[in-house]
């Protein structure tokens, strides 16, 4: 077995294009008959765009320019390394006509593998953790990979882990585990490609470059290239809260793709001049926001770069140069962060309205509307209905027989709620005449009458149609969904 030759340019044709410097500009794919059409997708990986992200960095002095990555072919930074490890393992006769790539990955570097492997007529098996969305599942076996879902709270040395379980694969007859981790084409190709690609695209006019730290390969590779360039150029890490880079506390934590429980050989520590340690909530809801405000749909570790970029350049000059990579696509990610219902149930719903309390909704209510709709237990269904038809309500909270506008939280033994009116008169003919008491729901949510917006938001997106407020244990009134947002439209003009 050959060793490889990371350094050998040649293997680094399809990210940095046959006798093509990244400095000199933008590569075109010239056919025979002059023609601009690629040869193949893996021709048209690199040459990602910046952007200035005016509307997420207008708190801060500079302007944030983003490097765009899921530009790419297969939608992520890691596109670049794909190619790169399996054409580095080819030319060392590692990897042979045939055979199969064995790796562990969140994703991104399964699906730049699996377009590579599509080309050349290789076979794929990924091994990831299972806190990977089920989207980049699907995406990686939709381009023929064979997918195996691994515990994501284990040690890296406990065999149940992706990293092990790649490893048993690996060893398998005329498998290939490129290990982006391991494997110094990774860090490589960045320096031979991104890094120069950033220099020509800034005019050299860098003085700080920010990304999510995972392998290391994206930070040590382009890192190396623009403190080669520029020495004083200060390259920003941003990190999970639960990853080993920056901190000593490891734990589990949601966002995908970057912070590792153990130091790979791709990573030098070195590299980075400061790390932020970002939060799951902080990552997930920047980056949402930058796809509200900015309109580029990004994943989670591109809102951890972001925040940790925003940290950093409060503290710079309105001229200064910072640019962050955004390594991937939300498209990954539409059933988990990018969803309400998940974010709620999360607990990392937005910030809905900054310092307003319930108090502030129920004030905002029309006068000529009570202030606690309610029914008895005794009273029929066909009342239940017209009291909800009467104040245009859906929902109304069932208070014990005699109990009025003097009632305790205690007194609240249910609720009715017009959806399940409905499904009841669907099933039962004779309804109408029954008392609410036979066909009532569970009492509705309860919040206090001082609480937080976020509070009440979180628990309206978990599924719960309204939520009764409480003045010191007494209801006072009811939060639905429609009055919330009634409510933030008013704030908003």
């Amino acid at each position: 077995m050959r060793e490889i030759d990371v350094t050998d340019r040649s293997i680094y044709t399809r990210t940095i294009g046959i006798e093509h410097d990244p400095e000199a500009g933008p590569r075109r794919n010239i056919d025979a008959k002059g023609r601009e059409i690629a040869p193949d997708l893996l021709a048209l990986m690199g040459d990602t765009p910046l952007v200035a992200m005016e509307r997420i960095s207008k708190d801060v002095p500079p302007t944030l320019i983003a490097k765009l990555e899921m530009l790419n072919p297969g939608g992520s930074v890691k596109d670049r390394i794909g190619i790169a490890m399996i054409e580095a393992a080819e030319a060392a006769g590692v990897l042979k006509p045939g055979g199969t790539i064995v790796e562990p990955t969140s994703g991104n570097t399964g699906v730049g593998l699996a377009i590579a492997a599509a080309r050349k007529g290789y076979r794929c098996q990924f091994v990831v953790p299972d806190k990977v969305s089920q989207d980049k599942i699907s995406l990686m076996r939709a381009y023929g990979a064979e997918v195996v879902v691994c515990p994501t709270a284990v040690d890296p040395e406990d065999p149940r882990s992706y990293y092990s379980v790649s490893d048993r694969l690996a060893a398998e007859p005329n498998a290939f585990k490129p290990n982006q981790y391991f494997n110094q084409a990774n860090p490589q190709t960045h320096m031979m490609s991104t890094g120069p690609e950033l220099w020509r695209q800034t005019n050299g006019l860098i003085d700080a470059f920010v990304c999510g730290v995972g392998t290391g390969g994206t930070a040590t590779g382009i890192g190396r290239y623009l403190k080669g360039r520029k020495p004083d150029v200060q390259i920003i890490g941003a990190d999970p809260e639960g990853s080993l880079y920056s901190g000593d506390e490891i734990h589990p934590y949601l966002v995908e793709g970057i912070g590792e429980d153990f130091w790979p050989e791709t990573f030098d520590p070195a590299i980075v001049d400061h790390w932020y340690r970002v939060s799951d909530r902080d990552s997930f809801t920047t980056a949402r926001r930058i796809t509200r405000e900015e309109g580029i749909l990004v994943g989670g570790s591109g809102g951890t770069a972001v925040w940790a970029a925003l940290e950093y350049a409060r503290t710079q000059p309105e001229d200064a140069t910072i640019v962050v990579l955004l390594p991937d696509s939300g498209r990954g990610y539409l059933s988990k962060f990018l969803d309400d219902k998940w974010m709620a149930e999360h607990g990392m719903l937005e910030r809905t309205g900054g310092r307003k309390h319930v108090t502030d909704v129920l004030g905002s209510k029309p006068e000529e509307l009570p202030a606690l709709v309610h029914v008895h237990p005794n009273e029929t269904v066909a009342q239940a209905i017209a009291l909800l038809q009467e104040f245009g309500v859906s929902q109304m909270p069932v208070f014990r027989d005699g109990v009025h506008e003097d009632a305790m939280i205690g007194d609240v033994l249910g609720s009715i709620r017009e959806n399940a009116l409905l499904d009841a008169a669907l099933k039962d003919a004779d309804v109408m005449q029954k008392p609410i008491g036979e066909v009532m729901q569970p009492p509705l949510p309860v919040a206090g009458v001082n609480e937080p917006l976020d509070d009440v938001f979180a628990g309206l997106a978990a599924g719960s149609p309204a939520v009764v407020i409480v003045d010191d244990e007494r209801p006072v009134g009811v939060v639905t969904r429609a009055d919330l947002l009634t409510f933030l439209a008013s704030q908003q003009g």
